[in-house]
């Protein structure tokens, strides 16, 4: 796949200046209404787009968009709608002109505006190069997305929220997360047309899970958990002073209101699924 990114002009001295156009030329390190303009090293660009495994059909957001670079490389190699949202009119107006130079057009849109008053909300993919302090105060914006939707920070984490993963380049550093389904609380699960035969209590701090599991009057405890977007799964077992004995395993989803999966414990598979406990249990789609 050539990409074709926004061209980068030659000193006389054969160094590379900062990219731009014959009508504006930004710098780097100019002052925004928040942070100062850097961009991305193409390497840490490509990193970024292949971590957030993108597909056809989903709508990448960047916020803090620049002159395009991230908006225009993910149109190019994926085919996939992309939007920048830019504060700077002059770069709102060089990105648009790089997407014409590259025949993007019909598949990018340029917003001059500010990220903290524009509604991103149908990203699937969502990129963002901004300061730490600005991530944290995004990060109950970013929380509240359609779980599944995968976030690329370029150098900055998101505070107390831990990464899915990192990214590791030389001179360069990214943070990915999965934005998790909310499943805190407690859960009445079953097989279909039985009633409850197990219960959850559940405690989510982002997408690490804890709590308990009461399995036909047996209490146990969550030994590890995790939330992957709307996925779910978990360790549990009993704890002592000799450590951890896991005893089984959960695995499934959580979607419009039910949970749903397969329970392993001690190699027998049940399919189980439920609601919170408060709410109607509904038959499993």
């Amino acid at each position: 796949m050539v990409w074709l990114l926004p061209p980068v002009a030659a000193r006389a001295d054969g160094s590379q200046a900062t990219p731009g156009d014959v009508l504006y030329q930004p710098s780097v390190g100019q002052e925004g209404k928040d942070v100062i303009w850097v961009p991305t090293p193409d390497a840490l660009m490509q990193a970024m787009l292949d971590i957030a495994n993108i597909q056809d059909g989903d709508i990448l957001y960047d916020l803090g968009s620049g002159d395009g670079k991230i908006v225009i490389g993910a149109a190019q190699r994926y085919g996939i709608k992309a939007v920048g949202i830019e504060y700077n009119p002059d770069l709102v107006a060089l990105a648009k002109r790089h997407a014409a130079r590259a025949a993007v057009n019909d598949k990018v849109t340029f917003i001059r505006g500010d990220i903290f008053k524009e509604d991103f909300s149908e990203a699937t993919v969502l990129t963002l190069y901004l300061l730490p302090q600005l991530n944290v105060k995004l990060k109950p914006t970013i929380l509240a997305m359609r779980p599944g939707t995968r976030v690329v920070s370029n150098s900055f984490d998101m505070g107390t929220w831990p990464a899915d993963a990192t990214i590791e380049l030389e001179g360069g550093r990214g943070y990915f997360w999965v934005v998790p389904a909310s499943v805190q609380g407690r859960w009445q699960l079953g097989a279909h047309g039985a009633k409850p035969a197990a219960e959850l209590d559940i405690q989510q701090s982002f997408q690490l899970l804890g709590g308990r599991l009461l399995l036909n009057g047996e209490s146990l405890s969550i030994l590890s958990g995790r939330m992957r977007g709307e996925a779910i799964s978990f360790t549990y077992g009993t704890r002592s002073a000799n450590g951890d004995e896991p005893r089984g395993t959960f695995k499934g989803t959580v979607r419009a209101g039910i949970l749903a999966g397969t329970l392993s414990d001690q190699g027998v598979d049940v399919q189980l699924s439920g609601g919170r406990i408060g709410q109607a249990l509904r038959s499993r789609p």
